[in-house]
C-alpha cells in the first residue's frame, strides 16, 4: 500500500514494530517503529504527523496479526485479546486521532483493513474474524459520522494474498488438519472463482483508487479484493 501511494504521488509515513521492515523501506518515507495497539504511541504519532505534514489526507489503517488458529474451545484469551487489541483497537486509536486532522481540513479518505474473514464464517480463526468483522462496523460508523465533514472511509477485504504471512496461516492450518500446507492452499484457492490467491498489489491498487477522485462518492463500503471468494475454509 505503502509503495502504491508512493508511486503515486504520494507522501507516505509508515508505523510498524518491525523495525527490520521499516530499515528495508526508501529513504524518503517516514517510519515510525511502534505497537499501533498503544494509546499514548499512536496519540503522539499523529500529533507529529500534523505538526511536520500540518495535515492528513489518507489513513490506511492496515496493521494487523493472524491471531491463534484453533478450535474454539481451545483458544487461549489473551491470543483472542491481543488479535482484537492490534486488528481493531489499532484502527480505532488511528481514527480517533487522525478525525479530527481531517475534519479541520474538510477533506480526508480513512481506509480500513478487514479481510473475507469479515464476511464469512472462518472456522478455527475466531479471533481475526471477530476483529474483522468488527472492523466493517466500525467503518460504517465513522462514514456516517464524518462524512457531512468531507470525510470518506470504506473497508478492503482482501482475500488470501500471496506472502510470508498467509504462509503462517496456511502451516497453522495444515498442523490443526493433520494435512499438508499445499492441500490448504489447493483448497483456498478453489474456493474462488478465479481460483487464485490474490497479490498484494491488488490491494495496493484498490486503495489508491478508493483514495483518488476516480471515487469520490465512494464511501461506508466493504469492497473485496479477493478473485470472488466463496467457501473460505478448504474442506480437508
Amino acid at each position: 500500500m505503502a509503495a502504491g501511494f508512493a508511486a503515486a504521488g504520494a507522501q507516505v509515513w509508515v508505523a510498524d514494530q518491525d523495525a527490520v521492515g521499516l530499515a528495508d523501506c526508501p529513504h524518503d518515507w517516514r517510519k515510525s517503529e511502534m505497537d499501533v495497539a498503544d494509546e499514548s504511541a499512536m496519540s503522539d504519532l499523529f500529533a507529529e504527523i500534523a505538526e511536520v505534514w500540518g495535515g492528513l489526507d489518507v489513513l490506511c489503517a492496515n496493521a494487523g496479526i493472524a491471531g491463534p488458529t484453533a478450535r474454539i474451545d481451545d483458544q487461549p484469551l489473551d491470543g483472542f485479546r491481543r488479535c482484537l487489541a492490534v486488528n481493531l483497537e489499532g484502527a480505532f486509536l488511528a481514527t480517533r486521532a487522525a478525525a479530527p486532522i481531517m475534519r479541520a481540513a474538510g477533506a480526508g479518505v480513512i481506509l480500513y483493513t478487514s479481510s473475507t474473514a469479515g464476511q464469512y464464517g472462518f472456522p478455527n480463526r475466531a479471533p481475526y474474524a471477530a476483529a474483522k468483522w468488527a472492523i466493517n462496523g466500525l467503518m460504517k460508523t465513522v462514514a456516517m459520522e464524518l462524512g457531512p465533514h468531507g470525510i470518506r472511509a470504506n473497508t478492503i477485504c482482501p482475500g488470501s494474498v500471496e506472502g510470508p504471512r498467509i504462509e503462517g496461516v496456511l502451516e497453522r492450518e495444515a498442523a490443526l488438519k493433520g494435512t499438508t500446507r499445499d492441500a490448504i492452499y489447493r483448497g483456498y484457492a478453489a474456493g474462488t472463482s478465479m481460483q487464485t490467491f490474490v497479490e498484494a498489489r491488488d490491494i495496493a491498487n484498490m486503495a489508491v483508487f478508493l483514495a483518488s477522485d476516480g471515487a469520490r462518492f465512494v464511501s461506508g463500503q466493504i469492497i473485496a479484493v479477493d478473485g470472488h471468494t466463496e467457501n473460505p475454509d478448504p474442506k480437508i
